[in-house]
Order: structure tokens, then C-alpha cells, then sequence
């Protein structure tokens, strides 16, 4: 049976996947919409190549160039963040949001609202404003699918039916490409350098946020607001192979953990094709090949990252909001070449010791507090500017 689907994020890593499955099975899918930030030439090629219904491009000075690339193709358009919503709010039965940053609050909140069954690969969504997504899928009936290949993992093997039989959840970490390095050491990486992952490939944000263990930070966070355990019953563990994705520990001391080769299209598939399971073209796992499987403690000193997440987790309210607010203006002037590797983690502290944090009740509420945080991260940024 043939099933809608929108993707938000279209052009980028996780929605390139999720249409590289669609291409490889097109019985199964009906795209309905598809987005993109500012990639007009990536999403006209996209929705022409999946034969989308609508295209929108956040970007609205792109939205000509769309519709000029889409001339005479049936393909309806629209430009700016509305269209973004507009996209977001269509009937699709699946929608797939893989947004990176707090760019895709809106837009997710308006496909949640319409009760829609939501593959989220926007692990901010959870973070700046979990309370206000739960609160929302609750009322519309919305399923909230998660996408990480961490949640996605939790997700398959948790007892959902009876959680007060979990006593530790479990999320693994690659390290990152500086795993092994002193702080010192990691004082004039270059981006090309926090970019080259050792077992994934990722856009820039999510690989530098892999770098400082930021990633790992928000996932903490978000697995907190995905499931009913509280802040003691988590837990982070360093994997080098990333073969164990992560796991769940039992009561009776059992722990059920999902593997998998490193591709992200097996979490995109589970969450697309869900309740069912459907074929992917990732390899396999050899398991007398992977030989070994190496764990160890993450390192909070050389990581600062890491435990300020876990800082702003304990917290709670607007909390990690303003986390990830500062940590986004930080990736982005380290990307830009303003900012040190070391600068992010400083940015990060000093604003959320700056911005006062407090209790958060609804979307609007949530976009003050990411603006505040994103101002006083800035002038942060101004101070360490290279």
C-alpha cells in the first residue's frame, strides 16, 4: 500500500537517505512535499525526480529560481517560512523532519498539531521545547518517531507497555575524531578537521557537535523527553565502533541493546515504514569482521559539552533551550572561522550562566527564550571573535 510522505529538510543528509529508500521502492511511497533551506537546485531536482506535489523553499529571494526550475512540471511551489509550515501542515501520512537546528520548531509543531505520524530526526524540537511537543501529540494523537540512530535503537528494544522496568538506558557515543586527543591538542583544529568523522558522515553542524560531545549532550536531553525514566535512569557510554546503537537495561539485570552497520537509512527506514519493517540496501553485519567491541567513559573534563547538557538537562525548563541556542550561534561562527574549537564550550557556559532559565509553557514562549539566548550568545561570540 502506497503511503504520502513529506520531507522537511529534503536536500540534506537525512532527507537525501530517506529519498534514496523512496527511490529504490516508489510502489511504497507517494511524496507529497518536499523542503529545503536555501538548495533550490537540490530541491527542484528532488521533487521532479520523486514526483513530489509541492516544493518549498525557505529561502524566499530562491523561490524564483524554483519555479523557474520547475516550470512545466505540475510541481507546486512556495517560498519563505510560511511555505515551510504550509508544507508541513499538508496531509501526508508520514512526515519525516530532518531540519537541522531550531529552524524546524515550526514547522514540525504545525505537522504534530495536525496529528500526523512524525519520523523526527530534529533532535531540537525535543530539546528546546519538549514539554510543548508532548503536550501537543497528546491532544492531536500524533505518533512522535524518533530518527537518531540512538533514539531509534532505545526506541525498538524499551518495554513501552511497562516502563518501571527499565533502570538505565544507555546511549553510545563514537567519540568523535578527537576521542583520543588532550584538550590541548584540540585548541587549533580546523573545521575540516571536526568534520571528519570516524564512522559517520554528517553535515557540518551535527559533525562538529559530534566533536565537543554536544551531540551526545542534546541526545541525553532528548531521550529524557522521548522516555518515561528520570534524569538518574540515563546514562553515556563511548563506543568507538558504533556497531551497538544503544541499549536498554532491565530491572532483572538484562540488556537488550539494537546493531547495525553505520547507515543511517536503517532508523530512516524503521521510522517511515513503521509498524512495519522494510528491506535496505545496508551492508550487513559481520561480526567476526567488527572482532571487538570497546567501550569507555566519557571524559567531561576534556568534553565540556557533555556535562553542560547534562547541567541544563537536570535543570529542565528553559534550559536546554537556551543549550542549544548558544551552542548553534557557537558551531556556526567555528564553521564561519570566528571562533576556536575550545571558544564553542565557553560561548555555550557563559551564556547559559548569562540567560535566567525558567519554566516553559508554549511555542511562543520557546522562541523568546531561543532569541534571548541566540543575542547573548552572539555578543559572546564577539568577545572571542578571531
Amino acid at each position: 500500500m502506497s503511503r504520502n510522505l513529506t520531507i522537511l529538510g529534503a536536500t540534506g543528509s537525512v532527507g537525501s537517505q530517506a529519498l534514496d529508500l523512496v527511490a529504490r521502492s516508489p510502489e511504497r511511497w507517494q511524496v507529497d512535499a518536499l523542503t529545503a533551506n536555501t538548495d533550490s537546485v537540490g530541491l527542484a531536482a528532488a521533487a521532479i525526480a520523486s514526483g513530489a506535489r509541492f516544493a518549498a523553499i525557505g529561502d524566499a529571494a530562491k523561490l524564483a529560481d524554483l519555479r523557474e526550475r520547475l516550470a512545466g512540471t505540475g510541481i507546486e511551489s512556495g517560498g519563505g517560512p510560511a511555505a515551510i509550515i504550509e508544507a508541513a501542515a499538508r496531509p501526508a501520512d508520514i512526515v519525516l523532519t530532518a531540519i537541522v537546528g531550531a529552524a524546524g520548531l515550526a514547522p514540525t509543531m504545525a505537522a504534530i498539531e495536525r496529528g500526523a505520524v512524525m519520523g523526527i530526526a530534529n533532535k531540537e524540537t525535543r530539546v528546546c521545547a519538549g514539554p510543548v511537543v508532548t503536550a501537543a501529540a497528546a491532544r492531536s494523537g500524533a505518533v512522535l518517531l524518533p530518527v537518531d540512530s540512538e533514539h531509534n535503537a532505545i526506541y525498538q528494544v524499551f518495554d513501552h507497555a511497562r516502563p518501571d522496568r527499565v533502570s538505565r538506558i544507555i546511549l553510545t557515543a563514537s567519540g568523535g575524531p578527537f576521542r583520543t586527543r588532550s584538550r590541548e591538542a584540540m585548541r587549533d583544529v580546523s573545521v575540516a578537521d571536526a568534520c571528519k568523522h570516524p564512522v559517520w558522515s554528517m553535515g557540518a553542524k551535527i559533525s562538529v557537535d559530534s566533536a565537543t560531545l554536544m551531540n551526545k549532550g542534546l541526545e541525553l536531553i532528548e531521550a529524557h523527553q522521548l522516555f518515561p525514566v528520570g534524569v538518574d535512569k540515563l546514562d553515556v557510554i563511548v563506543h568507538p565502533q558504533s556497531v551497538i546503537h544503544s541499549m536498554v537495561e532491565y530491572i532483572d539485570g538484562s540488556v537488550l541493546a539494537q546493531l547495525g552497520t553505520p547507515d543511517m537509512r536503517i532508523p530512516i527506514a524503521y521510522a517511515m515504514a513503521w509498524p512495519e519493517r522494510i528491506a535496505t540496501p545496508a551492508a550487513r553485519l559481520d561480526f567476526a569482521a567488527v572482532a571487538r567491541l570497546e567501550f569507555e567513559a566519557p571524559d567531561l573534563d576534556r568534553f565540556p559539552c557533555l556535562a553542560l547538557a547534562w547541567a541544563a538537562m537536570r535543570a529542565g525548563g528553559s534550559a536546554p533551550c537556551i543549550l542549544n541556542a548558544a551552542n548553534e550561534i557557537a558551531v556556526a561562527a567555528f564553521i564561519a572561522g570566528q571562533l576556536g574549537f575550545l571558544d564553542i564550550d565557553a560561548v555555550v557556559a557563559a551564556t547559559l550562566d548569562k540567560v535566567a532559565s525558567g519554566p516553559v509553557g508554549s511555542l511562543d514562549e520557546v522562541v523568546a527564550i531561543d532569541a534571548a539566548a541566540r543575542a547573548v550568545a552572539s555578543v559572546q561570540v564577539e568577545g572571542r571573535r578571531r
